[in-house]
């Protein structure tokens, strides 16, 4: 290139930026980094053990989010983190803005702890549970996916994980938060799973046509600060789930299926999520079925004034059905 030519625009600073986040995937990936993310809570509580202060390896950095020194840090990863604008001066130490996290053989980008601002984008142990659920569906079918779609895909790592099982299959990715498509993008591109296209839409509002599978692990808490990565809305916050149950309703192609990733505080022994499900679902020609997957989880929750009448907090799988 000559010094009076521009470069194109497809190079802005987001490309480059982009392409710096999956070089860098790339690179943890080659030398074998993994690394299973924790809920928040466990997270918090290793981390502050004082030999913990400080980054030693590169999982410190890229998983436990710590701060470290240059020379923890190989130069070239270093450079793309700088390239990436992932990076963040801690006093005499520095910081990086993203994770990585390990799943189902592959890696995958997404914001670092704490995951406090409204655009974080988190994956952990939900994600892997959504997901496994997603894969045994998939497996279980007698009739290959053709279509599919992972609403509020974050990381996308459940839809890779469905299009790494439905070869030449189209798999949607969408979420109204740019930072998980921005993610979502650089993840697709990650797995080598050309099939995935992430693309913003609100549910189903902004993408046409049925589909033989939906997926979505929504947010699911009640969360007075209101975050959207964590926040399901409504007094049992689960508005969103049933947002989804009716939007799957609409769009399931005969014989598609809906798998649902979702929560609850049991109060007295009633679940108002699978209550309200069987409300909507009565009267359609669609079967259903619903389990919990974990009977107590975020226990720490119940210590708040959101949870005050819960018993405990499940995380459910609710799979819906549209007959041939």
């Amino acid at each position: 290139m000559t010094t009076t030519e521009r470069v194109p625009a497809a190079l802005d600073e987001r490309t480059l930026a982009d392409d710096a986040l999956l070089r860098l995937g790339q690179t943890l990936k080659e030398a074998g980094y993994q690394f299973t993310t924790v809920t928040p809570a466990t997270h918090e509580r290793v981390n502050r053990r004082p030999a913990n202060a400080a980054a030693r390896d590169l999982r410190d950095v890229f998983g436990w989010s710590r701060p470290f020194a240059g020379s923890v840090v190989p130069e070239a990863m270093l450079s793309l983190l700088e390239t990436a604008d992932a990076v963040e001066q801690r006093g005499d130490l520095r910081r990086s803005r993203v994770r990585f996290s390990s799943y189902d053989g592959e890696l995958f980008v997404h914001s670092a702890f704490p995951t406090e601002r409204a655009d974080s984008v988190f994956l952990g142990p939900d994600t892997y549970r959504m997901a496994d659920a997603a894969i045994a569906h998939v497996t279980d079918r007698a009739e290959p996916v053709r279509r599919a779609v992972d609403i509020g895909c974050g990381t996308a790592a459940g839809a890779i994980a469905v299009a790494k099982r439905a070869p030449g299959a189209e798999v949607l990715a969408v979420d109204i938060n740019d930072t998980a498509l921005r993610y979502a993008r650089i993840n697709v591109a990650l797995a080598g799973t050309p099939g995935v296209r992430p693309c913003r839409s609100d549910l189903l509002d902004d993408v046409d046509g049925p589909f033989d599978l939906i997926i979505s692990n929504p947010p699911f808490m009640i969360d007075p600060a209101g975050r959207t990565y964590r926040d399901g809305g409504g007094p049992d916050g689960n508005d969103l789930s049933l947002r989804i149950v009716d939007v799957a309703a609409e769009r399931l192609a005969p014989g598609g299926s809906l798998v649902l990733f979702s929560g609850a505080g049991i109060v007295d022994g009633h679940d108002p999520l699978r209550a309200a499900a069987a409300r909507r679902l009565a009267g359609t020609d669609l079967t259903w079925t619903y389990r919990e997957a974990d009977p107590d989880v975020y226990s720490e929750e119940l210590d708040g004034e959101a949870y005050a009448r819960a018993e405990r907090i499940a995380v459910v799988v609710l799979t819906v059905t549209r007959p041939r």
